[in-house]
């Protein structure tokens, strides 16, 4: 038998059978995938904060090692299957924006989750959920460095008194600057970078003076307090 012969014969058998897998052997990769996905769910549940916590996201979590390991036994049954799935998922597309950065790697675990149980390497796919689990946790545990609020001070632009009010910065902020300054429609507006133990104090202080309209403390995570 020549070399072509040969290379035809494997082309053949890809294009007609592949890997035969017995139902009893497809059977375990759906139900470990679910077992996969439904612990992907709870810990996405019992880590995320509450404010981003979306139940929709988290089932799809869920459903997606199913998926994908069903997509990975289809592959390996059939050349032309697989070929198949490879031009109907490049057309596919999602638009939707990720709220929380956090989601992207549960959504990566998810798929690799998948495409592991799909091939059969169910201890990868175990040590994976566990390295996972272990990193998310202290990871979580690690605090965050608190960075410097914002302090966003809107005045009347002919009552202002500039001097003064970096006067009561100075006093009550250990550290501060100047990130913007500007006047419209006889109206001033500051924006100051500030660190200070004494905020409750910073804030009575320059709300009692007149030329104040507005004043915001706004903090990195967001909390903002007037």
């Amino acid at each position: 038998m020549s070399i072509k012969d040969v290379i035809k014969s494997s082309v053949y058998e890809s294009l007609g059978g592949g890997t035969n897998l017995s139902v009893m052997n497809i059977l375990l990769l759906i139900v470990l995938a679910c077992l996969v996905g439904v612990y992907i769910f709870t810990v996405y549940k019992l880590s995320s904060k509450s404010a981003f916590y979306s139940k929709d996201l988290n089932v799809t979590l869920a459903g997606m090692p199913l998926i994908v390991a069903a997509i990975m036994i289809a592959m390996q049954s059939n050349l032309l299957v697989s070929l198949g799935m490879v031009g109907a998922l490049s057309i596919v597309r999602f638009r939707n924006a990720v709220k929380n950065p956090l989601d992207l790697l549960y959504l990566f675990w998810s798929i690799s989750a998948g495409i592991i149980v799909g091939v059969g390497l169910y201890i990868l796919a175990f040590v994976l959920c566990i390295v996972m689990t272990i990193l998310l946790l202290v990871l979580d545990m690690v605090p965050n460095a608190k960075a410097p609020d914002l302090l966003v001070l809107r005045a009347d632009a002919k009552k202002v008194n500039y001097a003064q009010v970096e006067g009561i910065i100075k006093e009550n902020c250990k550290y501060h600057k100047e990130k913007s300054r500007c006047i419209k429609n006889g109206e001033a507006e500051l924006i100051i970078e500030i660190r200070t133990a004494k905020k409750e104090e910073l804030l009575q202080k320059i709300t009692g003076m007149d030329c104040m309209t507005q004043v915001n403390c706004i903090s990195h995570d967001g909390e903002c307090r007037a």
